[in-house]
């Protein structure tokens, strides 16, 4: 079974954005991943708002899950008591609803690994203790 790559709205906007800060270091990263990506609405709906802020092409997500570079592989109705779970424990921190989304989709899917810009995946844990697998600059 391959690894699986969670991706979360960072790098999907810097990819997009090519005045992003991280846009290099997430191009080249992700010429070396296997499409597609998983990841979830609320990066989506997240990168669509930043790429739409920072007048780049909202719509260009859609178009990666049009050609299947992403899919999204969850469904919030049937884990929405442990998301709320994710976000309650993370509290301190906040958790998004997109972090605890990627927090979720770890647990299901053991051999992956989250491509994210965020520090905050230094502090989350999958079941509470393990420490979730990364692509990051950090």
């Amino acid at each position: 079974m391959s690894e699986k790559v969670l991706l979360d709205t960072g790098p999907l906007v810097s990819i997009l954005n090519t005045r992003d800060a991280h846009h290099q270091w997430a191009c080249e990263k992700m010429e070396n991943l296997n499409p597609p990506l998983v990841t979830c609405e609320a990066v989506i709906t997240e990168a669509m708002f930043l790429l739409e802020r920072s007048r780049t092409d909202p719509s260009a997500p859609l178009r990666l899950l049009e050609k299947g570079d992403l899919v999204v592989d969850f469904q919030i109705s049937k884990e929405a008591g442990t998301l709320e779970t994710l976000m309650k424990r993370y509290a301190n921190v906040p958790m998004s609803l997109a972090d605890a989304f990627l927090v979720r989709l770890s647990e299901i899917n053991k051999d992956c690994r989250v491509f994210t810009l965020d520090k905050d995946f230094k502090i989350y844990r999958r079941y509470g203790r393990s420490v979730i697998p990364v692509i990051s600059p950090w």
